[in-house]
């Protein structure tokens, strides 16, 4: 049996984790703390992808990113970047779906700690970039990493839009939760079992982990 769908998942959700722990970070950082009209119209848009089913978040990517559609007809026409039936689909439906998790950590990690140790750095000459880095990031930093893992684990078990966009190619779109469904589909029950338990053995251990991590730091203070 061909093991390149733990390994394709793998590479997708990493790829789609690494875009979007930057892109919802920074968003986080520009939006929560700031007050302008039309925030809570785009906050909302930013958390819609949890209350949509998957396969209507994949039409709108093959809307935008389909060889016919608005993105994806520019990408072929000046870099001969085909979205559709590729892993690059794969990662932006698992990154659109899992940015609000990201998104959610972000906002509540830069809320909640005293925000006075930034103001305070900044009536003493420190740049705004020196006080994100030094200050904001590391303070936001316990926040930052449980948004972290929960889009590594989302974008593990990404399935409806990946489907719709990626679809299913053995050996190039062939992530683990469409191998399951297909040697479902195709009756092959031992093979969907074996990538179920792989499946689930990676986001327990990814949560897992986050808890314990979590715990640590929670004790570490009082001992």
């Amino acid at each position: 049996m061909s093991y390149s769908p733990l390994f394709l998942s793998l590479k997708v959700a990493a790829t789609a984790t690494i875009i979007v722990f930057v892109i919802g970070t920074l968003s986080a950082r520009l939006i929560t703390r700031r007050l302008f009209p039309g925030k809570s119209l785009l906050e909302s848009l930013i958390l819609l992808p949890l209350v949509l089913p998957p396969t209507v978040i994949g039409f709108g990517l093959l809307f935008l990113f389909g060889n016919n559609g608005i993105i994806g007809k520019l990408l072929m026409d000046w870099f001969g970047w085909q979205v559709v039936f590729s892993w690059t689909g794969a990662v932006i439906a698992s990154a659109v779906v899992s940015f609000p998790l990201m998104y959610q950590s972000a906002a509540a990690a830069f809320l909640n700690y005293d925000h006075d140790l930034e103001n305070n750095a900044l009536t003493l000459g420190a740049s705004k970039l020196k006080i994100f880095f030094s200050i904001s990031f590391p303070l936001a930093w316990p926040g930052l990493l449980a948004g972290l893992v929960m889009v590594f684990a989302r974008s593990l078990g990404e399935f409806g839009a990946t489907l719709m966009i990626a679809g299913y190619i053995p050996g190039k779109t062939d992530t683990i939760p469409l191998a399951i469904y297909f040697a479902v589909e195709a009756g092959r029950m031992e093979q969907a079992f074996m990538w179920v338990i792989i499946i689930i053995a990676l986001g327990f251990s990814a949560v897992l982990w986050l808890n314990m991590w979590s715990r640590r730091k929670i004790r570490k203070p009082y001992q």
